[in-house]
């Protein structure tokens, strides 16, 4: 019996799985006002430029994600809209650009999306950007070192990088998730 383990094939199937059976079907439906929700005062979104809780914001379009370095002590409860961001840019977008050659994305350059049908179309293409990119490594891709742009991780094979990936993808994605069940049973607001 073979028991070789195709490691490539398992690491992707961990995000795919995920992706197809919990946070897209999850994704499905998100109206704008869920999107940009605000349960708690404080805190972070997008918004439209002017408008930052983080003057001035970042972002390269007509909206811009609060966002400061270092980040407060208690972080800011974070909306729908500041989370896909987040992933679309820092944990897939970034990575894609490094490992993979796609175009270059940073918080400041990246156009924030306004509706949560654009915020969906850049996570789509950020996913699919990402998932092709770690098909492609097979077994000589994920052994090399991650290189300078991932700091902790510099020394480490990209698979550790890539079980990193998955696991913010996963993580936010509950977030989001918890964020859609908490609007769904929150009271409307009466003017």
């Amino acid at each position: 019996m073979d028991r070789t383990i195709d490691w490539n094939t398992e690491l992707g199937a961990q995000l795919t799985f995920h992706w197809e059976q919990q946070l897209r079907p999850r994704l499905a439906g998100l109206t704008d006002d869920e999107y940009l929700w605000e349960p708690v005062r404080g805190m972070w979104s997008v918004r439209p430029r002017g408008e930052s809780v983080t003057p001035p914001g970042a972002g390269s379009g007509d909206r811009v994600i609060d966002f400061v370095f270092p980040v407060p002590e208690p972080p800011p409860v974070t909306t729908i809209a500041w989370r896909l961001v987040h992933v679309i840019v820092g944990v897939l977008g970034m990575r894609v650009h490094s490992h993979f050659g796609g175009p270059p994305v940073d918080y400041d350059s990246h156009a924030c999306a306004g509706t949560a049908a654009e915020a969906l179309a850049q996570l789509d293409e950020a996913y699919r950007r990402w998932t092709a990119g770690v098909t492609a490594l097979g077994s000589d891709g994920l052994a090399r070192p991650c290189g300078p742009a991932e700091g902790p991780y510099s020394d480490a094979p990209l698979a550790t990088l890539v079980l990193h990936i998955h696991r913010e993808v996963i993580h936010h994605g509950a977030e989001i998730a918890l964020l859609r069940d908490l609007y769904a049973a929150s009271p409307p607001v009466r003017g």
